[in-house]
């Protein structure tokens, strides 16, 4: 397998966790010291905005434009929040990265305090992650014992606080308004949009939410200029690495960290070394559970945001999950559909009462009940429920359902003619 720069897998080691002297010695909190003493708050957010560094948790929205909506001269009480909710299937590279360097992420989200002038920051953290969230505790400690956090930070006379607050467990606490919810202690749906965080967030303050690999890549940015963030990236569109986190049919199966914009082939064939026992590649989900298929004939696509909008799905989080030509699209789909169903949070009918019924669909359709009338009916639903959900939960279970009809119409056709699983 080639070699690839590694920036936030720099201290990655098996089965080894890098704490407060390990951190230093490769540079950590060198990003921080430098903002804090030649550095406004402003050029910090502008230097993140040229970097064109793009929210890793899904969405893909410019951090440093989301920066900037954000009334960081405001007098007050703001906050930023660290979302490590995590809990889409196929998608695992925040824990790897806290599990391997805790303390890239507690540089991230001060020197991100820093720049938007806030003096409490929330990282809100996946309720099955313990050992993660006992790894940032101690990272916290050793960072207020070493001067980068709590009071008077680096003799700055700026001040902040770090708490992290475990999940109590559902999907739909990743979407960030749910989220804020959650972490006020209310029940976890997801509010209505305007007004937006920045302007109404937490306990009703300006609040600004970002992904752990985001916030991770902003001490990075710092230390070595916006440019060369950039010039990571394999495409000149894209900027920066990302954690890719590789499951399914594959030789290899973990988290690597890879430039922006390599070909969807050498992360199959190279990087996740193909398909395992030698069997041919059919198909993946490119971005996580949310994402519509990629095909064969997607192979030679650049795995950026733009590029794979243009092709039909989304980078979202680069869980790339691979499947070979003996599995059944239909099956896989629904496997997703039960898990998005099961996850609704019931706040709107499209999501609530709609995707039940695609999941019935396709339950009828699998166990070979199903007939061609039901085939129209996912395509009635796909269209009922996308653009009409209250959240992005639902958009995002339409993914594998749009990519099943675009790409796979035959299997479920296939299913109906022969009253059964053809796999």
């Amino acid at each position: 397998m080639p070699d690839y720069p590694q920036i936030l897998f720099k201290n990655r080691r098996p089965g080894e966790t890098v704490f407060l002297d390990g951190f230093r010695q490769t540079g950590g909190y060198q990003g921080l010291e430098k903002a804090i003493r030649a550095m406004t708050p402003l050029e910090v957010r502008e230097t993140v905005k040229r970097s064109g560094l793009r929210g890793r948790g899904g969405a893909g929205f410019s951090t440093g434009l989301k920066w900037s909506f954000f009334p960081a001269d405001q007098p007050g009480d703001k906050y930023l929040v660290c979302n490590c909710d995590e809990m889409e299937p196929g998608t695992y590279k925040d824990r790897q990265l806290l599990m391997a360097d805790p303390h890239q992420l507690v540089e991230g989200v001060i020197l991100s305090a820093w720049a938007l002038q806030v003096s409490e920051a929330y990282i809100f953290i996946r309720y099955a992650y313990e050992q993660e969230a006992r790894n940032l505790e101690r990272a916290i400690v050793e960072a207020k014992e070493a001067g980068y956090l709590g009071t008077d930070i680096l003799d700055s006379g700026w001040s902040l606080q770090i708490h992290v607050h475990r999940s109590a467990g559902r999907y739909i606490l990743g979407e960030e308004t749910a989220q804020l919810n959650g972490i006020e202690g209310v029940r976890p749906n997801p509010r209505s949009k305007p007004p937006f965080p920045a302007v109404k967030g937490l306990w009703g303050r300006p609040t600004t939410v970002n992904n752990v690999e985001t916030l991770a890549d902003v001490p990075h940015i710092i230390t070595g200029g916006a440019e060369w963030f950039k010039n990571l990236a394999r495409n000149e569109i894209g900027a920066g690495t990302k954690l890719f986190g590789l499951s399914g049919h594959l030789e290899r199966t973990e988290c690597f960290e890879l430039p922006v914009g390599i070909p969807l082939r050498e992360v199959i064939f190279e990087v996740g070394g193909g398909i395992r026992g030698g069997g041919e590649f059919k198909a993946c989900l490119p971005g996580g559970a949310s994402t519509p298929y990629l095909t064969r004939e997607h192979l030679d696509v650049a795995m950026d945001f733009d590029t794979l909008e243009a092709a039909g799905s989304r980078f979202g989080t680069a869980g790339v999950t691979a499947f070979d030509n003996d599995t059944c699209m239909v099956a896989v789909t629904l496997n997703l559909i039960r898990f998005f169903a099961r996850e609704s949070c019931g706040w709107c009918t499209p999501c609530r009462d709609g995707l039940s019924f695609v999941q019935w669909l396709l339950e009828e359709i699998e166990a070979g009940r199903g007939n061609m009338e039901q085939i129209e009916m996912l395509k009635h639903q796909r269209r009922n429920i996308t653009g009409r959900s209250f959240c992005a939960l639902a958009e995002g279970a339409m993914g594998p359902l749009d990519g099943l009809l675009r790409l796979f119409e035959d299997e479920l056709e296939e299913h109906v003619r022969k009253g059964r699983c053809p796999f």
